[in-house]
């Protein structure tokens, strides 16, 4: 018998929070088409009783910078002609307010990417040091990079301040460093002082697989993460759950596995119906490969029957993904400009830039916005 998925229940009950019981073992399912079966049935349910509950107060997404990525992780070897080997990703943060289930209003940032944290991943080092040496390597960077906003900037253009923030989380910690976001009692290498929190007393919620990852990597795992980014940091700054939790009405943390092992994806419910983002692709082609232009991938669907391309710089478990994005796919709603597209926005997206030609999106949804974030609301 499968047992259900144990939550953080005090922590959870202190945020607000609630585990989502469609979901209890149904990622436990064996074999692995009858576990694929059983996340899409659970999604589909779920999503009718989560749209039903409310929607969320307001949500607004800001580019925070553009980073390089190689064309063979993003659609999984799937692209079939010669191209650049890097495009770019635009990263994304997005605050949403909330009301969280015991009625208090909450402020969440998704995706603070400090973009100097980042820079010091091994992977992006050693990206670094081979753009060095090649020529030409200083145009590749002008190219492939690209600056927007500070977390902090994006606070002051949405008129916040960092004690307007309850929580911070990303859909996992690849090439992330707590240290930059929850400060820490240790100076950082290369650093005279101790970082200072980014959102004052703000928690980061995160899945408990994906902190017990950072605590001990395993060399297939090394070079995305920041080996050492939790230095100093204050246990008590974290809020650890596991399997999928409901933030409040509209809001849910969707644990979607296989990326990484304790990925999990935002779920939100707006007047225009319900929006997914993660980084289990950096495209809608991800997602909807039957409908992308960027040659290869239709084929990708087509030749081996998948429903997805997916995101593929790590594949821990390429199987889970695969029904982790098909969880997404079903919580996501058709667009309303467009009812081909489902209204998923990558944490991380497919710049749309004519350079990296024929490597651009099909679609580009760009961002999100609805309501009007406030200040204040603690």
């Amino acid at each position: 018998m499968v047992q259900p998925a144990q939550q953080s229940g005090p922590d959870l009950t202190e945020i607000g929070a609630r585990p989502i019981p469609e979901f209890d073992g149904v990622h436990d399912v064996w074999p692995r088409g009858k576990r694929l079966a059983a996340v899409r049935r659970a999604a589909a349910a779920y999503k009718e009783r989560f749209k039903a509950q409310g929607q969320v107060r307001a949500v607004k997404s800001v580019d925070i910078a553009a980073a390089p990525y190689p064309v063979a992780y993003a659609f999984h070897n799937a692209v079939s002609v010669p191209t650049l080997p890097l495009i770019s990703m635009i990263n994304r943060m997005i605050t949403v307010q909330y009301d969280d289930w015991n009625g208090a209003p909450r402020t969440l940032v998704f995706e603070p990417t400090v973009p100097d944290g980042s820079a010091q991943a091994p992977f992006y080092q050693n990206l670094r040091k081979f753009m060095d040496k090649v020529p030409g390597g200083d145009l590749i960077g002008k190219a492939v990079l690209k600056y927007y906003n500070e977390p902090g900037d994006v606070l002051t253009k949405l008129g916040l301040s960092a004690d307007d923030i309850d929580f911070c989380t990303f859909d996992h910690l690849h090439v992330q460093d707590p240290r930059m976001i929850l400060g820490s009692t240790e100076a950082i290498e290369g650093e005279n002082t101790p970082r200072r929190p980014l959102f004052g007393d703000a928690r980061m919620l995160v899945h408990s697989r994906e902190l017990a990852t950072l605590q001990s990597l395993h060399p297939m795992q090394w070079a995305w993460y920041i080996d050492g980014g939790l230095g100093g940091v204050d246990p008590a700054k974290f809020v650890t759950f596991d399997g999928d939790i409901e933030l409040g009405p509209g809001l849910t943390l969707l644990w979607t596995p296989g990326h990484t092992d304790g990925n999990h994806s935002l779920v939100i419910n707006t007047p225009d119906g319900v929006w997914v983002s993660s980084e289990n692709g950096i495209s809608l082609d991800n997602w909807q490969p039957e409908l992308s232009k960027i040659p290869g991938v239709r084929k990708y669907h087509e030749r081996f029957g998948r429903e997805i391309c997916p995101n593929a710089n790590t594949l821990e478990d390429s199987l889970d993904q695969y029904a982790s994005m098909v969880k997404e796919k079903t919580l996501a709603d058709p667009g309303k400009r467009d009812p081909r597209r489902l209204q998923i926005l990558p944490s991380t997206e497919l710049a749309p830039w004519k350079r990296f030609w024929p490597v651009v999106p099909t679609h580009v949804h760009g961002g999100i916005g609805y309501g009007e974030i406030e200040a204040g609301l603690r």
